[in-house]
């Protein structure tokens, strides 16, 4: 964002500074990150051409769209056969319906607002975290005509990533995805419509209670099974597999809800503007060997990396809506957890950048690596979180395993009496944390903030803590926790970043973070 509209933006938001839930909106059409570059149709996805280096603009025109609908079809029309009177009544039948659809999918195009084709031609700035490292991100900015499509259902979703939901993660043709309003990728159904016969949720807390089946193993048999059968039946309606080069951008208040993006061994994919929510799972698993009392374990994030690089997750929002962990049933004696994380990063995924999110009223929120265990993580999980918001999120924000991690200018408000902590600091993670602020209540002491997971070192400089509505002060977050918690930790991430285009004042970051993060904060 350029400075003259970050500080216009100020300005605006300072009355909305630290609030839980959505912050306050500001003025619609506001600039741009800054360096923000855009792509000529026909650019090469596979890097960051020259052309997208230098920021050179293109205009996805409605005109241009028709056009080339309309000369594809007349191509269609010249070369088809007609055998007989009913063939050609068919095929005329058939050309009619193609070009009423080809005119409507022109018609919703050519009604975007032009800050958005803009923003679905843009790519990652230089230099914008640790995305911007290899090959760069430009996810779909090459698109041609033909693969930029409007979705306002979970049909035409899946239509505009490649026409299957089994297969669109293989998808590598450059596309740019547009979500208009609001799409409940349960589509009405509810989660006795995914219940498996043979499964009764009475009969298996009844079979599982710890009372009877102890806590040596997990559940196994019939009803495990017919539980199992119940997820995958949700999980093929709810999960939306996204391919390689691949923009996604939310307009018109776009929404997913009640569903997950799936990003799974892909590279160079784009997230923007864009609200994802209750991504609740109806058959969450038990595990009494989960922890010392068992937990419920959910199976959904609403952002999931497998294996995936290259991506640019930015100005989004993403929360549990009004479908709450806390506010679910006890069940086995522990909390019936629905959600998973909000944004995961797991096996193998790297060179990712975060920024200019809200996250609020989540549990657990960003894990960086899912095992303890060596293996495809080591020397990946590279990511990059900063301008974002953190309202009332319970824990992970991030959690760490392995990865060198920058997390600079965000904003934490962890006022909620359900607070465990912000940054966990797992098997050999390297977090770099610099000009954070945090927002506490009086009863969440600033040791709290760190989590040891079985990690040795952080960086943690420039941070500044206020407590209720007081003064903000500088904290050493290192020294607070090694004074309160043992094994001490090493106040040394062993990496400086270098991917960064901007650094705020710790004392500006509740301004600009409330001025500029989630969505419609890019002018649709």
């Amino acid at each position: 964002m350029p400075a003259a509209a970050t500080t216009a933006a100020i300005l605006i938001a300072v009355a909305s500074l630290g609030m839980a839930g959505p912050p306050q909106q500001s003025v619609a059409g506001a600039a741009p990150p800054a360096g923000a570059h855009t792509a000529p149709a026909g650019a090469t996805a596979a890097g960051p051409a020259s052309a997208l280096a230098a920021g050179s603009s293109f205009a996805a025109t409605s005109s241009a769209t028709a056009s080339l609908a309309a000369n594809s079809l007349a191509a269609t029309t010249s070369r088809a056969t007609v055998s007989s009177p009913a063939a050609a009544g068919a095929t005329a039948s058939s050309l009619s319906t193609a070009r009423t659809a080809t005119s409507a999918r022109a018609a919703l195009i050519a009604g975007l607002p032009s800050a958005a084709t803009r923003l679905g031609r843009e790519t990652l700035p230089l230099n914008d975290g640790w995305a911007a490292s290899g090959a760069g991100t430009t996810g779909g900015a090459a698109a041609d005509d033909a693969h930029v499509a409007v979705a306002r259902n979970r049909a035409e979703l899946i239509a505009a990533l490649g026409g299957d939901a089994a297969t669109n993660g293989a998808n590598a043709v450059p596309k740019i995805v547009y979500i208009s309003g609001k799409i409940d990728l349960m589509a009405g159904t509810t989660c006795a419509d995914y219940a498996d016969p043979d499964y009764s949720l009475d009969a298996f807390l009844t079979a599982y209670d710890p009372a009877v089946w102890g806590r040596a193993a997990k559940p196994s048999g019939p009803l495990e099974d017919a539980r199992v059968r119940s997820a995958k039946k949700q999980g093929d309606q709810i999960r939306i597999n996204v391919g390689s080069n691949t923009t996604i951008i939310g307009v018109d208040g776009g929404r997913i809800t009640h569903g997950s993006l799936i990003v799974t061994n892909v590279s160079n994919v784009i997230v923007r503007n864009l609200e994802v929510t209750d991504a609740a799972d109806c058959f969450p698993a038990w595990d009494p060997t989960d922890g010392a009392t068992g937990n419920w374990n959910s199976l959904y994030d609403l952002v999931s990396l497998s294996g995936a690089s290259n991506v640019w997750i930015d100005h989004n929002t993403f929360s549990d809506g009004n479908n709450h962990d806390e506010d679910q049933p006890v069940r086995l004696g522990r909390p019936y957890q629905v959600h998973d994380g909000a944004t995961d990063f797991i096996r193998g995924s790297d060179l990712i950048t975060v920024s200019y999110n809200d996250y609020y009223d989540h549990d657990k929120t960003m894990l960086i690596g899912s095992t303890d265990t060596p293996g495809v993580d080591v020397g990946k999980l590279r990511v990059t979180v900063h301008h974002n918001r953190f309202g009332n999120v319970l824990q992970r924000a991030p959690r760490v395993r392995f990865g060198q991690v920058d997390v600079y200018d965000n904003l934490f408000v962890a006022t909620d009496d359900l607070y465990q902590y912000s940054l966990g600091v797992g098997v050999e993670s390297s977090i770099y944390a610099e000009n954070n602020y945090f927002k506490l209540s009086a009863d969440v002491p600033a040791a709290d903030i760190v989590h040891y997971w079985k990690g040795t070192r952080i960086t943690a400089i420039g941070t500044l803590v206020q407590v209720s509505g007081g003064k903000p002060k500088p904290v050493d977050l290192v020294a607070a926790y090694n004074a309160a918690y043992d094994p001490d930790l090493t106040p040394d991430a062993g990496w400086t970043p270098t991917l960064r285009t901007r650094v705020d004042p710790a004392a500006l970051v509740p301004a600009v973070v409330a001025a500029t993060a989630g969505i419609r904060r890019l002018g649709c």
